[in-house]
């Protein structure tokens, strides 16, 4: 299947290319999502190796990760608590529903992200949340790209987008305007991590007491922070 070649594709990026300032925004991005985790159930779509994966595992009682790519499942540990399923999310199918289901940066990378919204919520225990994280496109990098001539306009695709098989970026309107016409009720929406440079040159330059600082000013500028976060709620 096409997807599924696609999908595949993509995998050496994350083994081969991700930095490790990559791996720290998934880390930040868990530790805002974390006071939102609900057990006993938990699912993670789109683990890719499980960077945020090795931390999700201590949230719940069981976790479920669901990826497309059977390379980068592979690089997942075997927790004693967790159950690795290789599918794309428009064939899977739990047996089961879950208290917290874990949607991170997977909207800009499937063709329908309503339609997998409208899927998901599907499997949501009553009273459940699910908790979304997506890239700004009116991130203060882009922003900056624009004025310097590199993006047309701030949520234009760039090399790295292509590389990392993105099929859009969010603003904070696109996003609400998907989970609603998903049927989804927003409780909270915010920012994770004021980024005005490139990761690598972050990764090159940068002090721990810059980047945890920077991770701080994200939350007080959600809106041209370098990631939005949402959780919500089934309707």
């Amino acid at each position: 299947m096409i997807e599924d070649r696609r999908v595949e594709s993509l995998s050496d990026w994350y083994l081969k290319e991700q930095l490790d300032f990559d791996k720290r925004l998934i880390r930040f991005r868990y530790q805002t999502l974390k006071p939102h985790l609900e057990g006993p159930q938990g699912l993670e779509l789109g683990p890719a190796e499980g960077e945020m994966t090795q931390f999700l595992v201590n949230n719940f009682e069981t976790l479920t990760v669901v990826e497309g790519s059977e390379a980068l499942l592979e690089q997942i540990p075997k927790f004693q608590n967790l159950i690795k399923v290789h599918s794309l999310f428009e064939y899977f199918k739990p047996n089961q529903k879950f208290n917290t289901i874990i949607v991170e940066h997977i909207l800009e990378h499937v063709d329908d992200p309503v339609a997998l919204l409208m899927k998901v919520k599907e499997w949501l225990m009553p009273g459940g949340k699910i908790l979304i994280g997506v890239p700004n496109g009116n991130s203060i990098h882009r922003l900056v790209a624009v004025k310097m001539g590199l993006l047309k306009q701030q949520c234009e695709l760039n090399s790295r987008d292509h590389a990392l098989g993105h099929r859009r970026v969010y603003t904070h309107e696109t996003l609400r305007e998907h989970l609603s016409a998903a049927g989804l009720n927003l409780i909270e929406m915010g920012g994770v991590f004021f980024k005005p440079l490139s990761n690598q040159q972050i990764q090159e330059n940068w002090t721990e007491d810059m980047i945890q600082g920077f991770y701080e000013l994200g939350k007080d500028f959600p809106d041209s922070a370098a990631e939005i976060y949402a959780v919500t709620t089934s309707i």
